[in-house]
C-alpha cells in the first residue's frame, strides 16, 4: 500500500506566495530608497559629498543599503538595525546576563524588542545628526527652519523603523533573511550603472579593453573564491558512544562532526575595519582641523598605510569577532551532556581547549583571505585607471545571502517532498527513481 501523495499544486502556491512577497517587499524598499527626503537639494548634496573627506564614510554606509549621498526617505537603511543587533551580540559575549537570556526563549523575546528600542534611538540620533550636516551645506535645503528640520528627523527615523518591519516581515512571511537580503538588493542595484560607466570608460579611452576585461575577470575570480571560503570548513569528528536503551535494546554509536568554516566571522571585520580607518577623515571634515586632514591623507584607500592598517584591524577583529560568537566552553558541555566526545580528547576543559585551538589556527587563513579581497580589488582598479565594480565587501555579502537564501528554498521544497532543483537527470523507472550523474 502506498503512502499518499502531497498535492504538488499546493506546494507550489505556498512557495511562490513566499517568493512573491519577498519580491513585492524589496520592490518596495528599492521604491522608498529613490525618493528624496522633503526640502533637500539632491544636486547639491551629492556634489559637496564627492568634494569632501567624508566620501569613504558615505560609500562604506551605502555599500550597506543606505543612502545618504541621496538624503533618501530610507537614506539610514537597515544599518541602524543591525547597529542594535551587534551591540546586543557583543553584550552576550561580555555580559553574562545578557548572555543568559540569549540562550532562553522569552530572553530571546526581550531582546528583540529591546533591539528595536535601540535601532529607534539609533536611527534618531543619526537622523538628526545627517539633518544638521545637510543644513551646513550651501544650498541643500531649499527652506532652512525648524520645521524643515522636524521635517527631515521624522522623516528619516520612520523610514528606518519601516525599514525594519519591512525586514522582519520578509524574515517570517518570506524567503530568506530579511536584513540581509535588503543589503544584498542595494548592492546588486548598484551593478548595471557600475558596468555602464565602465562601459563608456572604455569608449573614451579612459582605460583600455584589456583593463576592462581584467577588471571583469578579477570580479568572477572573487565570486568564485568567496563562494569556495564561504561553504569552506574545518570539520572536527565526534564520535557518539552506543546506549543500552532497555529490553536488550542497544543504540548503535553515531559518527557526526562540528563544522567550523574558514570564515566564522562573515563579513563583520571588514565592516569594523573599514568604521574606524574613516573616522579620522570623517572628524577631519567636520572639525576642519588641518592636522586631522594630515592625518587622513595617509589613509586613502589603495595606499600602503591605509593597507597595512586595514588588514591588521581585519586580523584583530575575526579573532576579536569569532571569540564573542563562537563558544568553546559551551560546545564542550553541551557535547558532553550528549554522551559525544571527540576521539582522542577528553571530554570537558580538553575538549573546549581543542576546538580553541582549531579555530584558532583556522581563523588566521580566513582573516587573511578577508582583507585581501577587501583589498585587492581596490589596488588593481587604481592601476588600470578606475574604480572598482564590485568591491569585495560587496561580493561577500551578495554571495552569502544568495547562497543562504537557496539554501533555504532548497529545504522548502525538501521538507515538501520535493526533489531538489539542485539534481538533475532524475528518471522514474518502475516505480522507483534513479539518477544519473
Amino acid at each position: 500500500m502506498t503512502a499518499p501523495k502531497v498535492p504538488a499544486l499546493a506546494i507550489d502556491e505556498e512557495l511562490k506566495r513566499k517568493l512573491l512577497f519577498t519580491l513585492f517587499a524589496v520592490l518596495i524598499y528599492r521604491v522608498g530608497a529613490h525618493i528624496a527626503a522633503p526640502g533637500v537639494n539632491v544636486d547639491a548634496l551629492v556634489q559637496f559629498i564627492q568634494n569632501s573627506s567624508a566620501a569613504g564614510f558615505f560609500q562604506l554606509y551605502d555599500t550597506l543599503g543606505g543612502g545618504l549621498n541621496r538624503a533618501t526617505i530610507f537614506a539610514l537603511g537597515i544599518m541602524p538595525y543591525i547597529s542594535a543587533s551587534i551591540i546586543f551580540q557583543l553584550a552576550g559575549g561580555l555580559v553574562p546576563s545578557v548572555g543568559k537570556m540569549q540562550k532562553e526563549e522569552e530572553g530571546r523575546k526581550t531582546l528583540t524588542q529591546w533591539t528595536r528600542y535601540l535601532t529607534i534611538f539609533i536611527a534618531f540620533s543619526q537622523a538628526y545628526t545627517f539633518t544638521l550636516f545637510t543644513e551646513s551645506i550651501p544650498g541643500a535645503i531649499t527652506t532652512p527652519g525648524f520645521a524643515s528640520r522636524l521635517t527631515m528627523v521624522f522623516t528619516l527615523t520612520a523610514g528606518a523603523i519601516f525599514v525594519m518591519w519591512l525586514g522582519e516581515q520578509i524574515t517570517e512571511r518570506g524567503i530568506g533573511n530579511g536584513m540581509s537580503l535588503l543589503i544584498a538588493v542595494s548592492i546588486i542595484e548598484r551593478l548595471w550603472p557600475s558596468s555602464i560607466e565602465l562601459i563608456r570608460s572604455v569608449q573614451n579611452n579612459v582605460i583600455s579593453a584589456g583593463g576592462a576585461l581584467l577588471l571583469v575577470v578579477m570580479a568572477v575570480a572573487a565570486i568564485a573564491a568567496v563562494v569556495g571560503m564561504t561553504i569552506a570548513s574545518r570539520r572536527i569528528p565526534i564520535q557518539i558512544p552506543r546506549k543500552v536503551m532497555g529490553r536488550g535494546r542497544i543504540r548503535e554509536g553515531q559518527k557526526t562532526f562540528i563544522p567550523i568554516r574558514l570564515i566564522t566571522a562573515g563579513v563583520m571585520p571588514i565592516v569594523f575595519a573599514q568604521t574606524i580607518i574613516i573616522v579620522p577623515g570623517t572628524i577631519a571634515n567636520f572639525s576642519k582641523s588641518q592636522v586631522l586632514t594630515d592625518i587622513a591623507g595617509y589613509f586613502n584607500p589603495g595606499g600602503w598605510p591605509y593597507n597595512i592598517a586595514f588588514a591588521l584591524m581585519v586580523l584583530m577583529f575575526s579573532y576579536f569577532y569569532t571569540s564573542i560568537i563562537f563558544n568553546s566552553v559551551d560546545l564542550s558541555e553541551n557535547l558532553k551532556k550528549q554522551g559525544g566526545f571527540i576521539p582522542g580528547v577528553k571530554p570537558g576543559a580538553a575538549t573546549a581547549d581543542y576546538i580553541d585551538s582549531v579555530l584558532s589556527r583556522v581563523t588566521l587563513p580566513g582573516a587573511l583571505f578577508l582583507a585581501a579581497i577587501a583589498i585587492l580589488p581596490i589596488i588593481i582598479a587604481q592601476r588600470i585607471g578606475t574604480t572598482a565594480v564590485f568591491g569585495g565587501t560587496s561580493v561577500l555579502i551578495v554571495v552569502g545571502v544568495l547562497l543562504d537564501t537557496i539554501a533555504q528554498v532548497e529545504q522548502h521544497r525538501t521538507l515538501r517532498k520535493y526533489d531538489s532543483f539542485m539534481k538533475t537527470g532524475r528518471v522514474k523507472f518502475r516505480g522507483r527513481q534513479q539518477r544519473f550523474m
